[in-house]
């Protein structure tokens, strides 16, 4: 098996996810007592916040090219980045990484259309929900997105940084996210990606009647897969 090297601790809710998720999948497979090889880099979250706001993409992107070379030299042999806002400057970190990385957006759109939707709602940070690089993604995979509208990407922002990156959760914002999937749907979405790993924490399967996609979970398995080739 191939090590499984994670940039993570943005945040660290969802980082927790990915290792629980391959580790549990791998033991399901292969015993009690067989645990996968993975290496995690936790990185200040404040310092990837502040260069966000400031709009510094190209000092988030030489910084996480910086540590995948550390994950490589830690014996790490393929790598993920847990966040799905951060696969904004995915391109430019994967040119520079000395291993491969799996994206987060193909993981999800095989499964998309593995089930055979082809309409999906997007939630996600106002990065990931206002700029291109996710929907054009999904777009090249022939899966058509639909966005919140301003007001509610501005409240689904907001709960992500300020409620569930610090593990809060309030079922007064999980309300919320239900009442903006509801409107999806009824402007067409045939599912939803939750396209933030932090959004799971928040709204699970069975909360609503429209399938979700967790994107967390989606690529931890697809790493693990890709580990065992």
């Amino acid at each position: 098996m191939k090590r499984i090297g994670i940039l993570g601790g943005t945040s660290p809710e969802s980082t927790v996810s990915y290792y629980e998720r391959i580790t549990r999948e791998y033991t399901r497979r292969f015993g009690n007592y067989a645990y996968p090889e993975i290496v995690i880099y936790s990185v200040s979250f404040q310092e990837f916040v502040a260069w966000q706001r400031e709009g510094n993409w190209d000092a988030i992107a030489t910084k996480m090219a910086e540590i995948f070379c550390i994950l490589a030299d830690a014996g790490a042999e393929i790598g993920l980045i847990a966040a799905n806002t951060l696969h904004r400057v995915f391109d430019a970190v994967a040119n520079e990484s000395p291993i491969p990385l799996l994206h987060i957006v193909d993981a999800t759109a095989a499964v998309i259309k593995a089930k055979n939707f082809s309409t999906v709602g997007l939630l996600g940070t106002r990065y990931t929900m206002q700029e291109a690089f996710y929907v054009d993604r999904l777009t090249s995979h022939g899966i058509s997105t639909i966005i919140p509208e301003k007001n509610q990407q501005e409240e689904i922002h907001r709960v992500i940084y300020e409620e569930l990156t610090r593990g809060i959760i309030k079922p007064s914002s999980k309300d919320h996210y239900l009442a903006i999937i509801a409107s999806l749907k009824e402007r067409g979405a045939d599912g939803i990606i939750l396209g933030c790993t932090e959004i799971p924490l928040l709204v699970q399967d069975g909360d609503c009647d429209l399938p979700l996609f967790d994107t967390a979970i989606i690529h931890a398995d697809a790493a693990l897969e890709e580990a065992l080739k």
